[in-house]
């Protein structure tokens, strides 16, 4: 949460959601419609707010918000070296469907995971 700034939430609130848990805000999530899903952009928790339950409570609410939009999935991207994301989105039911990379890589640098309702 430490590295979002005024400019990137002002953009989301923008083009999508902003959903907090807290006050003051100790999780978030962006969410974003795309074609056929919700896409999460952003999901942080601060660090003295791990472990409570926050991410399930938010990743809970960007299925139903893709439910209501009659969306079948939630899909999210996150880096490759970030290998503690993976074992909590895996945990969260998330599944991999894909590996991107990077302009100027020659590998994956991501992970694409989705959530099927």
């Amino acid at each position: 949460m430490q590295n979002l700034t005024l400019g990137s939430v002002s953009k989301q609130a923008e083009t999508g959601e902003i959903w907090g848990i807290g006050h003051p805000v100790q999780a978030c999530v962006f969410l974003t419609r795309k074609p056929g899903c919700v896409y999460l952009g952003k999901l942080a928790v601060a660090p003295n707010a791990r472990r409570q339950g926050l991410a399930r409570r938010l990743i809970d609410l960007a299925a139903t918000r893709a439910a209501d939009l009659r969306c079948s999935f939630v899909e999210l991207q996150t880096r490759i070296e970030l290998v503690e994301n993976h074992a909590t989105f895996e945990a969260l039911r998330f599944r991999e469907i894909g590996r991107t990379a990077h302009p100027g890589y020659d590998h994956p640098t991501s992970i694409t995971y989705r959530l099927t309702l």
